[in-house]
């Protein structure tokens, strides 16, 4: 097993096109760093789409979200970038991303986004 991470997001045929139906991840470990101490910070992903024609593949997820472990970013900005990528490569009909930081500083931190953004 590989413990190697990538930021290469693989991709498969989604099996039902033609039907609307949603997926639902959840990521328990995510972690990257506080891009102004250098300390880690935590936080729980939970992904949902609806894909189009195409599926994110899960282990090329799982080595993708460890690929931020040694990266300084905030939070708004890590969220917003996965989002992006994630929407890149699978051109979802719909797609949703919350991501719950653990507590720093006395403060909780929640960042959703979407695509397409609600009105």
């Amino acid at each position: 097993m590989t413990t190697d991470s990538s930021s290469l997001l693989e991709t498969f045929t989604n099996p039902n096109p033609d039907r609307d139906y949603t997926i639902q991840m959840e990521i328990p470990e995510f972690t990257c760093l506080c891009p102004k101490t250098g300390q880690p910070d935590f936080a729980t992903l939970k992904l949902e789409y609806i894909p189009d024609r195409l599926c994110v593949e899960l282990k090329s997820l799982k080595l993708y979200v460890w690929s931020y472990r040694d990266t300084g970013a905030f939070h708004e900005a890590v969220t917003n970038r996965i989002l992006s990528d994630l929407v890149t490569v699978t051109a979802p009909r719909y797609m949703k991303l919350t991501a719950e930081f653990n507590v720093r500083g006395g403060i909780w931190t929640t960042v959703v986004v979407e695509h397409p953004q609600g009105d």
